[in-house]
Order: C-alpha cells, then sequence, then structure tokens
C-alpha cells in the first residue's frame, strides 16, 4: 500500500529535472561611439548598440569608450559620473559622462584606463 502512494510521486517527481530553455548567444551589434568634451576633463559618450542584455552592456560600451579616450588624451584614470540608457526597438542608447585625469580621483566609480582598456580589447568591445 506504501509502494502505490510513493511510485506516482515518484513518477511525478522523474520529470521535474533542469530542462530551462537554453540561454541564447550573446551576440551584440556595436554601432557607434559619439564623443563630446563639455568642459576641460569632463566628456560625454553617446553609445548605440544592438543585441544587449541588458543596461549594464551599454554602460560596459561606454565605459570601455572613456577608457580608450582617456588614455588618447595621456591620462590614466576616470571616473563615472552618471550614465541614462535607452531601448526602443531593439536598438540601445547609452548616454554616459566621465571625468578624464591624470591621478586617480577622489570617488567610488574611478576606472583605470588601461585595466579597463585591455579588458575591453579582450572581450571584442570597441573603443574610441
Amino acid at each position: 500500500m506504501v509502494m502505490a502512494l510513493i511510485t506516482p510521486l515518484a513518477l511525478g517527481l522523474a520529470g521535474c529535472t533542469d530542462s530551462a530553455a537554453p540561454v541564447p548567444a550573446f551576440a551584440p551589434e556595436y554601432q557607434g561611439i559619439e564623443t563630446r568634451l563639455l568642459d576641460g576633463d569632463l566628456v560625454n559618450f553617446h553609445v548605440t548598440m544592438s543585441g544587449a542584455r541588458d543596461t549594464a552592456d551599454v554602460e560596459r560600451y561606454s565605459e570601455c569608450a572613456a577608457a580608450q579616450y582617456a588614455l588618447i588624451r595621456g591620462y590614466g584614470f576616470a571616473r563615472h559620473l552618471r550614465t541614462n540608457v535607452a531601448q526602443e526597438g531593439g536598438i540601445w542608447q547609452g548616454d554616459a559622462v566621465y571625468t578624464i585625469s591624470a591621478a586617480l580621483p577622489r570617488g567610488l566609480k574611478t576606472i583605470d584606463a588601461e585595466v579597463v582598456a585591455a579588458n575591453c580589447a579582450e572581450n571584442g568591445i570597441p573603443m574610441v
């Protein structure tokens, strides 16, 4: 009698396997970077891409642009001030502002331009 109760339960649990739908491959299309020097060390980056998984991919793209821009200008660091991200019709746009500097700036959202640029190159993310 106990076996009769266990068998349907066991059969029901047998169907509970980890069969999550496959995650699509990440295939971003980086569509461009516009750079605007706002004032001295204050720089605005507009990036456009499709295939982003979420806002973090767009933010990373703008961070790569900021890192390379800092290096081109002879600076070693950047500090993130803000990033606004919007998505419409599968096209993602980021509007980010960074300061660039020769010395490590104050703040929590600072980046070492050489390290970030190397990581971006390694991951195939285009830069300025």
